[in-house]
């Protein structure tokens, strides 16, 4: 099925790029949050003549990114766990537990945007980021220690 992209998406295309995808992903990802169209001569217009307030808003959500970064410059989050022997973690560090710590801290984000390619399972500092905005990213220092 073609799509047309309202959105960049990750590994996927940009805005206004059609692309194949699989008619179930359209139809339970893409179209629900709308981030994309089906791909037909009728939309095809629509989304020219809505190309304009797309970049105006886009532009707004990278300046709110772009503050939201600075506020967000040089945090860092300690996070206890409990360890077995050799200081082995009793399960992992995952992007919940850093959303966690850091909405406690009172930062205002949303659980998709920490970038964790894989949960930590030892002890230690790490640095993980937190993509604000497809252009926006800061990194934050986790330090994972034990109880």
């Amino acid at each position: 099925m073609e799509v047309i992209l309202l959105d960049a998406i990750h590994k996927l295309g940009n805005r206004g790029e059609m692309v194949k995808v699989k008619p179930g992903y359209a139809r339970n990802y893409l179209f629900p949050r709308k981030l994309a169209l089906p791909a037909s001569e009728a939309n095809r217009r629509v989304f020219q003549e809505n190309e304009r307030k797309l970049i105006k808003r886009d532009m707004q959500e990278m300046a709110s990114a772009r503050a939201q970064a600075a506020k967000l410059a040089g945090a860092a989050c300690t996070i206890t766990v409990q360890v077995g022997e050799e200081d082995k973690l009793y399960g992992s560090v995952t992007v919940l537990d850093i959303f966690r710590h850091l909405e406690e801290k009172g930062y205002q984000l949303e659980k998709r945007q920490i970038v964790l390619d894989e949960p930590i399972k030892q002890l230690g500092e790490y640095t993980v980021d937190v993509r604000l905005h497809r252009e926006v990213s800061v990194p934050v220092k986790v330090s994972v220690v034990k109880e």
